[in-house]
């Protein structure tokens, strides 16, 4: 979801190139003396994927929906569309765009059933998911637990949080700090799939790891 984009007019000049994140994929930079000369550009996603902005003033509207789109409002109730290219993003916000924090990331676990052991494809992501830890400087660590509807909400209560035990475990192994993460166990209560009580679903049966 993106945050709002519009621009409130107030009397404070705009300072020299600036750079803020209005939304997870767009850019502005503030550029001038005494007049407003603000530059939005919104940027595709890590999976290629561009979402939206609406830049407006007093009225003017500007809609950015495709990668490298960028507007510019020169002064209040005036918007431009004006083109933007990856190469121009690079040069003018490289700086700040290697300063922003890495995006969340998640993985997904699955578990054999009745048990907290993993499905045999599930075993090789945890190499993949502690090279995704070592990238960050301070990585904060969500695990959560699930199951599917086989058995009593006790039961799976304690079984889900079994997995999501059985994962921070495999990351201390690691040598992942334990304070770095944390653990919840949430039974049946969010499938993947949905199903009726008693059916056996192998995408319940995971553990979901939050990265950021």
């Amino acid at each position: 979801m993106f945050a709002p984009a519009r621009r409130k007019t107030d009397s404070r000049p705009a300072r020299a190139r600036n750079l803020v994140w209005l939304a997870p994929l767009a850019l502005t930079a503030l550029v001038g003396c005494a007049t407003r000369n603000d530059l939005y550009v919104l940027l595709p996603g890590k999976d290629g994927k561009t979402g939206a902005l609406i830049v407006e003033s007093e009225g003017k509207k500007q809609t950015l929906d495709t990668p490298y789109a960028a507007a510019r409002v020169k002064n209040v109730g005036s918007v431009e569309g004006i083109k933007s290219s990856a190469a121009e993003v690079k040069q003018d916000f490289g700086p700040a765009l290697q300063a922003q924090p890495k995006r969340p990331v998640s993985f997904y676990l699955y578990f054999l059933a009745d048990t907290d052991e993993f499905a045999p494809e599930s075993k090789a992501l945890v190499n993949k998911i502690f090279a995704e830890i070592a990238r960050r400087p301070a990585p904060e660590i969500a695990i959560i637990g699930h199951s599917d509807r086989v058995g009593t909400v006790p039961y799976n209560d304690a079984l889900s949080l079994r997995r999501a035990e059985r994962c921070r475990d495999e990351l201390l192994k690691l040598g992942i700090p334990k304070v770095r993460i944390s653990i919840a166990g949430r039974g049946w209560r969010e499938p993947e799939i949905p199903t009726a009580q008693d059916v056996s679903e192998p995408r319940n049966r995971r553990v979901e790891i939050s990265v950021r």
